[in-house]
């Protein structure tokens, strides 16, 4: 696993061992972040179920202005820790040792990020559930305005359409994998009536 592009272009990254921390592929990342790329400069970043941090880590070496990884796995907070250290990175970040879920219904009154992404465990289909509908609810106020919520889910297996003040605008497929954009209806219809 490696950083694709930036200020950290090509250096590795690594992964917990065992099935437990799936990380985002090197080709599912790039494709990622080709479209992210006009609004990732500057942004703020939310990389929930961080694992290795590499989704996070690419939105820093692309230039995001700053990154909260959330992570409740010891072992991959550990390996979160190792690959950023590894990187001389000491600013622009910090670590959440805690649930998605708590981290999210804590969030009122917290930083809005321009850029959310979730990549729970694939097997656990009520995590995506629960933290779509809690970006699209009760924790709205972690989203920007022009916001984009991303979700990767196994290609055969998608996320609904709707949660919330959450519309899915995009569906990409590849390999086995897929990510789901998704952004809150309100900017989705700010959209439509400008144009």
């Amino acid at each position: 696993m490696r950083v694709i592009a930036g200020s950290f272009r090509s250096r590795t990254l690594q992964a917990p061992a065992g099935l437990a921390t799936r990380p985002t592929s090197d080709r599912l990342r790039e494709t990622l972040f080709n479209v992210l790329a006009p609004r990732i400069q500057g942004a703020a970043s939310l990389d929930l179920y961080a694992g290795s941090g590499a989704v996070g880590i690419e939105a820093l070496s692309r230039g995001a202005a700053w990154v909260v990884f959330v992570e409740r796995a010891p072992t991959a907070i550990r390996m979160l820790r190792a690959n950023l250290d590894g990187l001389g990175l000491t600013e622009g970040y910090r670590i959440v040792a805690g649930s998605v879920g708590g981290y999210l219904r804590n969030a009122e009154g917290g930083p809005e990020f321009d850029v959310l992404f979730l990549d729970p465990p694939y097997d656990a289909a009520r995590e995506y559930a629960a933290t779509l509908e809690l970006l699209g609810g009760r924790a709205a106020g972690a989203t920007a305005d022009g916001a984009l919520v991303i979700a990767e889910h196994r290609r055969n297996e998608s996320p609904e359409d709707r949660y919330g003040q959450l519309q899915r605008t995009r569906l990409l497929k590849q390999g086995d994998a897929a990510l789901s954009f998704y952004a809150r209806t309100s900017a989705i219809e700010e959209g439509l009536n400008g144009q």
